[in-house]
């Protein structure tokens, strides 16, 4: 039986609620109202105590001994080939990557343990790893109630022909780490420390300009001794920068914010679930980084203007830096709208990672954010003389009307119900 999801018509925040000083520790006495509007809302990071991983699978037959089960992931993904970082290997502005059978990386880290992680060894990093879907049959986690308003797997799952989700797993051995980075399309995330502890550095919004160079290229290591060359630096003020330190403890749960940079250490040998999501209170973040992208793109591109196909190319380069471009952003939040119409209307269920339901206040919530991002991506797409390459038929025009037309015969009958 689902488990019903939903969001008090009053779930705005107050302007004070989003204040944040410091990374409050949460446990699960917090509702998932109080959530939404407290974190999702206000785009504040938070810890959440070790109650919501307890029964977790994987919490319990990947761990052993206080360590990851070295034979335990063998006999589960010995086979498996994973995405493997060498943290002591720089590519651009991240870390050199390699894939490796599963067995192969385990034998490593246990040769790693073993000498005591010596420096003259390999730091390898296995990361970004679509476990769940190479092993679907294996049961691993569940996601808790607090991240199930998940748009981007929501779509990725229902869509299985595109081979792609944001559901990752994370392991490597102490001092393995990752850098200075916002997470893709600024989606919020979230990362469930199943063994071991992980250290962040965590960075609001715009803070991050601070550590750009002259070129405005981020630094690589957020605490490097390079920062202090201020004739490279020139914004970089070890005072007055705000960022927040974390210990993440095994059991806990990071929620990382829409568009805040981290960088994470860690501290033991560990193993973190790891999902990236967007939904309703960030998809303005996303919807507002995609459009800057193409600006930066047709920017770079602008001496080649006169080129034939010069817009396709722009939006061919977007999806190669971004991820995405205006075609499938738009398939992406017609594909949420179409299911929470569909729902609103013919009175149906939309599910989340088959336990979850969705009330109809979460429905009309939704509806209300995708009408807006609609509205912007039709006036942006038209300005830029891309409408006809982002849709052929003038879907996204009908599908506002129709989600027009739908708020507004809503909002006569809950009027009409206190008359």
């Amino acid at each position: 039986m689902s488990t019903l999801i939903e969001i008090s018509n009053s779930s705005y925040p107050n302007e004070d609620d989003c204040v944040i000083t410091m990374i409050e520790r949460i446990d699960s006495t917090v509702t998932y109202n109080d959530f939404f509007s407290k974190y999702l809302m206000c785009n504040k990071p938070c810890v959440i105590s070790f109650q919501a991983i307890k029964n977790w699978p994987c919490r319990h037959e990947w761990v052993l001994n206080g360590a990851p089960n070295f034979e335990m992931l063998r006999k589960l993904f010995g086979p498996s080939i994973v995405p493997v970082a060498d943290c002591n290997r720089k590519f651009y502005n991240s870390q050199f990557k390699n894939n490796m059978p599963m067995k192969n990386y385990l034998e490593y880290w246990a040769d790693y343990k073993r000498s005591c992680y010596d420096k003259s060894m390999p730091l390898l990093y296995l990361k970004d790893w679509h476990c769940v879907r190479s092993f679907s049959n294996v049961p691993m986690y569940e996601v808790p109630q607090y991240f199930v308003s998940d748009w981007l797997n929501e779509y990725y799952i229902a869509h299985p022909e595109l081979n792609d989700d944001y559901m990752f797993v994370y392991m490597g051995p102490k001092e393995t780490w990752t850098p200075l980075h916002a997470d893709v399309f600024t989606s919020y995330s979230w990362s469930a420390n199943i063994v071991g502890k992980k250290r962040w550095l965590l960075f609001p919004p715009h803070e991050e300009d601070h550590l750009r160079d002259l070129y405005g290229q981020l630094v690589y290591d957020a605490v490097s001794e390079e920062l202090n060359d201020h004739t490279k630096y020139k914004m970089y003020d070890s005072e007055k920068l705000k960022c927040f330190d974390v210990i993440q403890e095994a059991g806990e749960i990071m929620f990382v914010p829409s568009g805040w940079h981290h960088q994470v250490w860690n501290l033991e040998d560990t193993i973190s679930i790891n999902h990236n999501w967007i939904n309703g209170c960030n998809i303005t973040n996303v919807w507002c980084a995609l459009k800057k992208e193409l600006r930066s793109v047709m920017k770079e591109v602008d001496d080649c203007k006169d080129m034939k196909n010069w817009n396709e190319h722009c939006q061919l380069m977007l999806k190669t830096s971004y991820g995405m471009d205006y075609k499938q952003f738009l398939e992406f939040i017609s594909f949420i709208a179409k299911n929470r119409l569909h729902a609103m209307i013919k009175k149906s269920q939309v599910i989340s990672f088959n336990k979850y339901r969705f009330g109809h206040n979460h429905c009309l919530f939704d509806l209300q954010a995708l009408k807006v991002i609609l509205e912007n991506i039709i006036t942006d797409a038209q300005n830029l003389s891309v409408y006809n390459l982002m849709c052929k038929n003038d879907e996204a025009r009908i599908l506002l009307k129709n989600i027009v037309s739908f708020l507004n015969s809503y909002n006569i009958i809950e009027n009409a119900v206190f008359l």
